[in-house]
């Protein structure tokens, strides 16, 4: 048994997660969403006295959107797309066939025009650009959604259904950098409060292909990602738990998001993986949360 079904079957045996059938789809307790709401604090804590206008989208975004965003031709493993059914009566007879006998009853079930939100921040864009130019002095958005990513796994830090919550800023290279840095410290000391391990570690989005290959390696030399890492199922290959992200002035370009003067304006991102986080403290503190470290329930529940 290898050290995520071992974790996994512990989380399940807890009643922590609950078992849908389905690998990285689960049911949660309330006590998970205790320590997730708990955390999420902790980072209001830290973000609150910023001023971030919050916006909550739901977990599916505009097809038209995603389409233009270009995540399809990044990582077209990872997306999940909402179909219906767009038959006739006939075609429901034929459908209801196709389930008595066992067979493919998919054939009529069409694309919407609502695709799963692969990331926090995508829907935001696309809104803040139809507000019009942005300020001199940036802008900066609290966000928080379900994302979806097609990638089944038992490792339960990999699930495909997770939430993200997201720091998004927008202005000038300097002014996004800075934030981007600013970040990357708080989440050191936020770690450090928890009682987690950490390291920090420039990295690159997961992009499909060959010529992928060359995407990732230019983001890593540009030092355009970065991901702080935790050891959950393993510690040779730690867990992602946190992002941080500088897309330059790609995101501006795309949507036409322009500063006062009409320069385009740089984007960055701090993204927060809650279930990732709340299994870390978990796995490094053990189940019962009542056991926990004085240190890290001060720091979560006060």
């Amino acid at each position: 048994m290898t050290n995520q079904t071992n974790f996994l079957d512990r989380l399940f045996d807890a009643g922590l997660l609950i078992d849908t059938g389905v690998d990285g789809l689960y049911g949660r307790s309330g006590q998970f969403e205790d320590v997730i709401s708990a955390f999420e604090r902790l980072i209001d804590r830290f973000g609150g006295a910023d001023g971030a206008e919050a916006i909550r989208f739901p977990p599916g975004m505009n097809r038209a959107y995603f389409e233009t965003s270009g995540y399809m031709k990044s990582f077209p493993q990872l997306a999940g797309t909402v179909h219906s059914f767009c038959g006739n009566e006939l075609d429901h007879m034929s459908l209801l066939k196709c389930m008595d006998a066992d067979e493919d009853w998919s054939k009529e079930q069409k694309i919407t025009d609502i695709v799963l939100t692969p990331a926090a921040c995508y829907p935001l864009y696309p809104t803040i650009a139809k507000r019009g130019a942005i300020a001199a002095k940036g802008a900066l958005f609290d966000l928080q959604s379900y994302c979806f990513r097609h990638e089944p796994s038992k490792d339960p830090a990999r699930q495909q259904l997770f939430r993200m919550r997201e720091y998004v800023c927008m202005g000038t290279q300097d002014h996004v950098t800075e934030f981007r840095q600013t970040w990357m410290d708080r989440g050191l000391k936020m770690m450090e409060a928890v009682g987690l391990p950490v390291e920090i570690d420039v990295a690159n989005d997961p992009f499909f292909g060959r010529a992928g290959k060359m995407l990732a390696n230019n983001q890593r030399d540009q030092n355009l990602k970065f991901e702080l890492l935790i050891p959950i199922t393993s510690t040779s290959n730690p867990t992602a738990c946190m992002s941080f992200n500088y897309h330059q002035d790609a995101f501006g370009a795309k949507w036409g998001l322009n500063l006062e003067d009409g320069s385009v304006a740089h984007t960055a991102c701090v993204g927060f993986g809650l279930e990732r986080i709340a299994l870390a403290l978990f796995h490094h503190h053990g189940l019962d949360v009542n056991a926990w470290p004085e240190q890290v329930r001060k720091a979560l529940w006060g």
